[in-house]
């Protein structure tokens, strides 16, 4: 997607619209995208409590699901309107935990028109990060980022829009309402208990981020938020949460019984429930990472979203980094995956009207797939198109979502050998068709830079129907590269087995 693209047909500002569909809250932003700078124009939030809502197999309640198809259909109203490339979908910790979690974001995608993408804890921090460090004047130290969710809660140690450590944890406001005060009572036990759980959580990370360190330390989204104001409205504090002030509103919290009971301006009926959770967690944070004091940021996972798309308009795309990063680590040969690239690329070029790839996420998929295909030789040149798509689709990947981790692995992993045809028939039916097609055309780039040779392909011309391919050579260039024509040979006979008609001339 390009600026062009996005600008194309109107003289007005394009539109960019993000949701977040939260273990907790769902949330909408609306924003205008002038010279460059994002500004906002609408914001929709709704308690839709998503995690509350799976049961003891973990999976989403029919109850759940509808108060979020319910949700959902009021936020599509509001992007009916704006093109479906200016949208951006993200599922978090509910959806990543629930069994079923694909049979709900079907029937939200019907609805909203618009693939819904499930992100991974370490790919919701970096998100978040880049949404706080847009919102809040740029220092020259480290920051601390943390935001309590539903059913996570991120921390990111970051500098500037930089960030330089990411972690995920299982706790959140809704699931330790569930496990610790489900019937709604408040207690000494209840808190200790919550706290101590949130403690163990906290076990995993507490001396890598304190020996990293930062300058300060900044909260968002709606728990901290709900938090900060009852420290200010109560008089604890006078704009940050302090150590001091979250240990009195944790006192007075207690004084009530019954979240019912809680009667704290600004604090709404809906956030009364899971308000003891997110202080027992608040609460663990500060006591495990020596916290004095929390500024809040507006910023979040939502702002976030806009921030990355704008990047991608602009031609900083994170996964760009992340492939390099991903090559250098497991050694690729450089040389050997541009050369793979170019060809497929030039493949791509001639096929993609016939066969329907002409979005530009397809030819970043290929490019991607093209460049990391060989990682998994540093595990083992036996299957190793496996060992690189294990990489690829467990990696830490930033700026990738959980659905094109397994869309390029499904790629690396059939490009050679059998064609994995169960690979395609697990995605939807319009992706399935899109990506076996570009795998065909990783295929036959390998294939053709088999040799690894430097020398320079001849120019060859690529005809696509449906599920026929024809390639063609200037004469008699296969008549003096026999082991190419013999390696073709043989692809064609794996193709013909996916259905796929190879012919070479």
């Amino acid at each position: 997607m390009t600026q062009e693209n996005i600008a194309l047909g109107n003289n007005e500002a394009p539109l960019l619209a993000a949701i977040d569909l939260g273990s907790n809250s769902f949330h909408i932003v609306v924003a205008k995208l002038i010279q460059g700078e994002l500004q906002p124009i609408d914001l929709l939030s709704e308690k839709v409590q998503l995690a509350a809502g799976l049961d003891c197999d973990r999976n989403l309640t029919e109850e759940a699901q509808n108060r979020g198809l319910e949700c959902l259909s009021r936020f599509s109203e509001r992007i009916k309107d704006i093109p479906r490339s200016n949208i951006r979908i993200v599922g978090t910790n509910a959806l990543r935990e629930a069994r079923n979690s694909k049979m709900f974001i079907n029937r939200a995608e019907k609805l909203l028109g618009n693939p819904i993408e499930t992100i991974a804890g370490i790919e919701e921090a970096r998100l978040i990060y880049l949404g706080v460090s847009h919102t809040l004047a740029s220092n020259s130290g480290r920051r601390l980022v943390i935001d309590i969710g539903g059913g996570s809660t991120e921390f990111v140690i970051g500098e500037r829009f930089d960030p330089l450590q990411l972690e995920s944890l299982e706790m959140g406001c809704v699931s330790f309402t569930r496990r610790y005060f489900k019937d709604g009572r408040i207690n000494e036990k209840s808190f200790q208990l919550a706290s101590f759980g949130a403690l163990r959580e906290l076990l995993s990370i507490k001396r890598k981020y304190r020996r990293l360190g930062w300058e300060d330390c900044v909260g968002s989204s709606g728990t901290i938020k709900a938090i900060r104001n009852a420290c200010i409205n109560c008089g604890f504090s006078k704009e940050n949460i302090t150590a001091t002030a979250l240990q009195k509103l944790r006192q007075k919290i207690l004084s009530y019984g019954h979240v019912d009971e809680i009667d704290i301006e600004g604090i709404k009926t809906q956030r009364k429930a899971v308000l003891p959770a997110g202080i027992a967690i608040l609460s663990a944070v500060f006591d495990s990472l020596g916290i004095k004091q929390m500024s809040f940021s507006e910023g979040a996972l939502r702002e976030g979203l806009l921030y990355d798309m704008t990047g991608r308009l602009r031609h900083e795309d994170v996964r760009e980094r992340s492939i390099n990063a991903l090559m250098q680590r497991y050694r690729v040969d450089h040389e050997q995956a541009q050369r793979v690239e170019q060809t497929a690329m030039i493949a791509l070029t001639q096929v993609r009207d016939t066969w329907h790839l002409e979005e530009t996420a397809y030819h970043n998929m290929l490019s991607w797939a093209a460049r990391s295909y060989e990682t998994g030789l540093t595990i083992a040149h036996s299957q190793y198109h496996k060992h690189s798509a294990y990489l690829l689709l467990n990696s830490d990947l930033p700026g990738f979502t959980k659905r094109e981790q397994s869309h390029l692995a499904s790629m690396v992993q059939g490009h050679r050998r059998k064609f994995p045809e169960s690979h395609f028939e697990a995605m939807t039916m319009r992706d399935g068709k899109h990506y076996r097609r570009l795998t065909v055309l990783l295929r036959l780039a390998i294939v053709l830079h088999r040799s690894r040779s430097k020398e320079r392909l001849p120019a060859f011309r690529l005809e696509a129907r449906k599920k026929q391919l024809e390639l063609h050579f200037p004469d008699n260039w296969l008549s003096y590269h026999p082991l190419t024509r013999s390696d073709l040979e043989q692809e064609a006979g794996y193709l013909e087995t996916a259905g796929y008609t190879l012919t070479i001339k």
